[in-house]
């Protein structure tokens, strides 16, 4: 294998369910815990964001610990991108089945 590979797969989505990786990759780019405004049921978080200034007004930032317990609840997986194909910091992120 040759060094390009190495920042081919650097680029390429990768999933967890570790909430600290989350929560790192998620604060390393100013991300903050969200749910979709209207989407909370019986005061528990609705469908799961991360929320980038400048804030979205279609989202409701919440703490950590009710992304959480929403996000093991749900049962779903964080599939994330670390850098762009450039190089650069990468926000492409997307909640999907675990």
């Amino acid at each position: 294998m040759n060094s390009s590979h190495a920042k081919t797969h650097s680029s390429e989505a990768q999933q967890t369910t570790n909430h600290d990786v989350i929560r790192k990759w998620a604060e390393e780019r100013g991300g903050k815990p969200a749910t979709v405004t209207a989407t909370e049921e019986n005061g528990h978080a609705g469908i799961l964001r991360i929320d980038f200034d400048p804030p979205d007004e279609s989202l409701d930032r919440i703490s950590w610990d009710e992304f959480f317990d929403k996000f093991d609840e749900a049962g779903i997986a964080f599939l994330h991108q670390d850098r762009t194909k450039d190089g650069g910091l990468s926000r492409f992120h997307k909640f999907v089945k675990a």
